[in-house]
């Protein structure tokens, strides 16, 4: 390394940072939203309408995305 700021490793940094500090934590809020329906079944407000099986399907493909990126860096980490 000739310089003393290597501009390539701070951009892969802020991308990585960018991906896995916003990213990850918006697919958890899409999930979140895909499973909850807003919507009630009575007119007092108790009962909830269960989401329908796209919205359901939507929501666990996020979550595992998710757990499949926690797993890849625990395996980096460990692997080291």
């Amino acid at each position: 390394m000739t310089q003393w700021i290597n501009l390539p490793a701070i951009g892969n940094i802020l991308l990585l940072g960018l991906v896995f500090g916003a990213g990850l934590p918006a697919l958890v809020a899409v999930g979140v939203t895909m499973l909850d329906t807003g919507r009630t079944s009575g007119t007092d407000g108790t009962a909830r309408v269960a989401a329908s099986p796209a919205r359901q399907t939507v929501a666990y493909l996020c979550f595992a995305v998710v757990l499949a990126a926690i797993a890849f860096g625990i395996y980096e980490v460990v692997t080291g």
